[in-house]
């Protein structure tokens, strides 16, 4: 005998997390994927939930804001991304600024994803250098990259004719900052070019960050 049907708004105070897609609305609430659209599409004329982006929706009610960053995992279904570049340097106290988007590392073609609640850029790199991340430590639930990692990512990024990558606002190196590690970081990059350039980039950060 078939599960009753769930109703779409208790399906959606149901789930766990304030961020879902239509399908899991549709699988959650045991309805077919057109009706689920019809009546997510009502509950947002209501006000009831946000359409964040296609197949993308939020439910605040009794909750938290949604973060921009509580998104992430949603953008690229078929991809993983990790916060990087200034944005994590920023999460992990680098830089002060609050960069005005956020910047994900993904083995996905770079791209631009424009949401109700944020801007995402996507910046391709290397699969072979797709790593040194881990789940953030504080508020939220996304990978980010570790601190050297970021600032690795970042001149990576630079050498690529991406020059805005290379001019950082102002930089506060904490003392657990171990510019040994990014060098560590540096030296696994892929193509020699690219590699050399961010070596010589870093040794000018470094040797700055002494002075300072």
């Amino acid at each position: 005998m078939p599960k009753p049907k769930i109703h779409i708004l208790a399906a959606i105070k149901g789930l766990d997390h304030p961020v879902f897609t239509t399908r899991q609305a549709a699988a959650f609430c045991r309805g077919s994927l057109s009706n689920t659209i019809q009546a997510l599409n009502h509950l947002e004329k209501q006000g009831v939930i946000i359409k964040i982006a296609r197949g993308i929706w939020g439910f605040e009610a009794g909750r938290n804001k949604i973060s921009p960053y509580d998104v992430i995992s949603y953008l690229l279904p078929s991809h993983r991304a990790y916060v990087s570049f200034v944005s994590a340097l920023h999460l992990h106290g680098i830089i002060e600024q609050i960069p005005q988007s956020i910047t994900l590392a993904s083995t996905e073609h770079t791209k631009t994803i424009h949401t109700k609640i944020g801007t995402f850029f996507i910046h391709r790199i290397a699969p072979s250098f797709f790593k040194g991340f881990d789940w953030y430590k504080g508020e939220g639930s996304f990978l980010i990259a570790e601190t050297e990692k970021a600032l690795i990512d970042c001149l990576y990024l630079s050498a690529r004719k991406k020059k805005q990558f290379g001019h950082f606002p102002e930089l506060h190196f904490s003392a657990s900052f171990s510019f040994g590690k990014a060098k560590g970081w540096a030296r696994q990059i892929p193509d020699a070019r690219i590699r050399s350039f961010v070596l010589k980039k870093l040794d000018a950060l470094k040797v700055k960050a002494q002075h300072e």
